[in-house]
């Protein structure tokens, strides 16, 4: 259980207990916490393991081991397979994840099976290509929806595994995580970049995805499509980073929305179907999800056209702090700073700024990448590499040419005001600089 943290709406983890039912077997859950896993830190680790602890607490209520070891999922997995008739594993998208599955796979002597459990339509079931942009893939996944769309419950598992097989197994894996322990504590323990702080916005774990998701249905789902944009509002789900850490599954939202709403083709749906399922299309079929040779044609042409455009050009350290002339850039930045996240709208903004004030656009995708994959907690996912690359054109149409965006999109200052509330969010992340 790497990329699904959850017991809710897992298809993997259904899918190995009904193997083990048909099979008179047990099953044993791992979770391999890798301290070198790319870009993550304090940060990551906090939410993450927040989360873990509602994945013990709900296994344990329903009889399933969970172990959790500080090392590679992989070697975790292989020191496992020597004990297991079957490996389940759930999907990884991006390169890294794909390549320790290929690890395992291509080790193990037992069958080892991948089962997608954190989109609503899988990948290649949705397209079998690379899509351009999300009118070429809406109709595809829309056609699949009354296939997928399909609720089901937890199965009970009949066996379990004796106390002492289960502390000899524990013993051929590197050093157990006592989730028992308050979160401080294990994270003192672990080799991980301790410069970013965790947040108090966000408390990871499925029970507060949930929680929020009740919330945010009962009261902000019918001013979703109108208000979703002004932050005055805060008519945002705020789910990012639960389905970043798969602590939620976006099949449940996808049902729980459509008893709501009874239509296929609301906003909400829209976003956490199509568009969110856009970006798994993007890095599931083209490995240079975090390139610039990603872009359309169009885009590489017109942003290559302008590279000797003047600009003025901020340091990335200016960047970081934040430390520019914009106050509505450095609000974006101290609210992903802060917390961890930042406003959907306002990211367009802040993101187009970056591209604006870089010497080059590699320099600006790299800049992004960085803030994004560091402060983020829905950061290093196929939705936020989606996004930066929207920046320049990726999923986007050509627009009217204007300097160092050609005919790139731009997002100016009365677009903010126009759509949102500008004053009120930088007033807000004002507070958060203090």
């Amino acid at each position: 259980m790497q990329r699904s943290q959850r017991t809710h709406y897992n298809h993997s983890l259904e899918y190995a207990i009904n193997c083990a039912n048909e099979n008179n077997l047990s099953v044993i859950v791992y979770f391999g916490l890798y301290d070198q896993y790319p870009s993550a830190n304090l940060r990551h680790f906090a939410f993450m393991l927040q989360g873990l602890k509602d994945v013990k607490e709900n296994l344990t209520k329903r009889n399933i081991p969970f172990i959790i070891s500080n090392e590679h999922p992989a070697n975790g997995v292989l020191s496992l397979a020597k004990n297991a008739a079957l490996i389940i594993t759930d999907k990884g998208y991006l390169k890294h994840e794909k390549v320790f599955r290929k690890q395992v796979a291509d080790q193990v002597e037992c069958p080892m099976l991948q089962v997608e459990s954190d989109v609503v339509i899988p990948v290649t079931s949705a397209s079998n290509k690379e899509e351009y942009a999300a009118h070429t893939i809406r109709k595809k996944i829309h056609n699949k929806l009354s296939e997928y769309l399909n609720t089901f419950t937890n199965t009970k598992l009949n066996k379990t595994l004796s106390k002492e097989f289960l502390d000899n197994i524990q013993k051929e894996l590197g050093p157990e995580i006592d989730l028992n322990q308050p979160t401080n504590d294990i994270l003192k323990n672990l080799n991980i970049d301790k410069s970013v702080n965790p947040v108090s916005s966000f408390v990871g774990g499925e029970n507060a995805a949930h929680e929020i998701f009740e919330n945010f249905l009962e009261n902000k789902l019918k001013e979703y499509l109108d208000k979703r944009n002004d932050t005055k509002e805060e008519a945002c789900s705020n789910l990012s980073p639960y389905l970043h850490f798969g602590q939620v599954s976006p099949l449940y939202l996808a049902l729980k929305t459509y008893e709501f709403t009874k239509d296929y083709y609301h906003d909400f749906l829209e976003q956490l179907i199509v568009r969110r399922e856009l970006s798994f299309n993007f890095v599931y079929y083209n490995q240079d999800y975090d390139s610039l040779d990603s872009l359309p044609t169009w885009a590489l042409e017109t942003l290559n056209a302008h590279r000797e455009d003047k600009r003025q050009v901020y340091s990335i350290s200016e960047l970081e702090l934040p430390n520019t002339h914009d106050e509505y850039f450095n609000a974006c930045q101290m609210e992903l700073l802060k917390s961890g996240k930042i406003h959907g709208y306002f990211r367009m903004y802040w993101g187009k700024k970056i591209i604006q004030w870089s010497n080059s656009p590699e320099e600006a995708l790299n800049r992004l990448i960085y803030f994004n994959d560091k402060y983020a907690l829905d950061g290093r996912d196929p939705n936020g590499y989606a996004n930066i690359l929207w920046c320049f054109g990726k999923h986007d149409r050509p627009f009217k040419e204007r300097r160092v965006f050609g005919k790139v999109r731009y997002m100016s200052e009365k677009a903010l005001k126009r759509n949102s509330s500008p004053k009120h969010y930088i007033a807000k992340f004002k507070t958060y600089e203090q």
